[in-house]
């Protein structure tokens, strides 16, 4: 084969690339917002095919004039190409606007739905804190209004299993009203519920908790608070659940409007990966801190424990 026959085959499949190319990016100028970038690169592509028919036409003919107009249409199409390239650099540009938007609108939809839930939270420990609760005293206060003077020993018994099954109630019903909106959150703010939730841990597990907790005196934002309490419940539990641990260390820290939570165990650890894809508890505290622009690093192997450092940029959300 000879050396002009060889560029002959180059070039021929040159331009039909160029052929493919344009007939691509005409797809491409209908379906996106900037076609003025593929309208740009079909005029490139179109004057790359035309240019590699007149190198064609030249090395065929040994014609000057078909070399100055392959120099020609190299420079047009250097001068799309560039173009193209400019308008490239606003789509990136655009591309990041919408994606900006996008995470704007999925926090705006995440703590939407955070208080949405803890309205029904609210509404339902209120109708449980104040109808059920009422209702059950009232059935002791009634049971322990029976004469027991002729009673037998037996209905003595009955009697006051009666009134230990009821007393249990009460005390089941204050127990789920405070887990599901706790009174003393919205009454003395965040560091109190925590201390309160703390020392209930303590004395139902038995276990160990190193707990410091520095914040302003003046209460944060409301929707803060909230999350942060849920976000150390939901650690806590499932470090109670699942590390099989003796000792957590929990910090809580206020510093350049920024509030940031230290906490780890010493339980067994777990797969992070694995915990990411399947387990929902993750998932929710990772959704609750993303909904007031938080972050969350958290760090576990097997047999090493766990620790996570939450921030939350708190920006002037008091509510002092």
């Amino acid at each position: 084969m000879t050396t002009s026959l060889l560029f002959n085959v180059i070039i021929v499949i040159t331009l039909l690339l160029q052929v493919a190319a344009v007939i691509y990016a005409l797809r491409l100028v209908r379906r996106t917002k900037y076609n003025v970038i593929w309208a740009l690169c079909v005029i490139g592509f179109v004057l790359i095919a035309c240019e590699r028919y007149f190198e064609l036409r030249s090395i065929n003919s040994g014609g000057m004039s078909y070399f100055y107009i392959s120099i020609g249409l190299g420079l047009a199409v250097s001068v799309c190409i560039s173009f193209a390239v400019f308008f490239a650099h606003r789509l990136v540009n655009y591309l990041d606007r919408v994606e900006m938007h996008r995470s704007l609108l999925n926090r705006r939809i995440l703590t939407a739905v955070i208080r949405a839930e803890e309205r029904a939270r609210s509404s339902f420990s209120k109708d449980m804190h104040d109808g059920l609760g009422p209702l059950l005293s009232s059935a002791k206060m009634s049971l322990s209004a029976l004469p027991t003077d002729n009673m037998t020993d037996k209905e003595r018994e009955i009697i006051k299993n009666t009134s230990y099954v009821i007393d249990e109630a009460i005390r089941s019903v204050r127990e789920i009203s405070n887990s599901l909106s706790p009174q003393v959150l919205i009454d003395f703010g965040l560091a109190q519920a925590i201390k309160n939730f703390i020392n209930r841990v303590v004395s139902l597990h038995g276990v160990g908790v190193d707990l410091h907790i520095e914040l302003p005196s003046e209460r944060l934002d409301t929707d803060v608070e909230v999350i942060i309490y849920r976000v150390v419940c939901e650690l806590t539990h499932n470090s109670l659940k699942h590390s099989g641990c003796n000792l957590i260390a929990l910090e809580l820290l206020f510093a350049d409007d920024i509030i940031t939570l230290h906490y780890a165990d010493n339980g067994q650890g777990f797969d992070i990966k694995a915990v990411e894809d399947h387990g929902m508890g993750l998932s929710n505290i990772t959704s609750r801190i993303n909904s007031v622009g938080g972050h969350i690093d958290m760090q576990s192997s097997k047999g090493e424990g766990m620790n996570a450092t939450i921030t939350i940029p708190v920006n002037g959300r008091t509510n002092g």
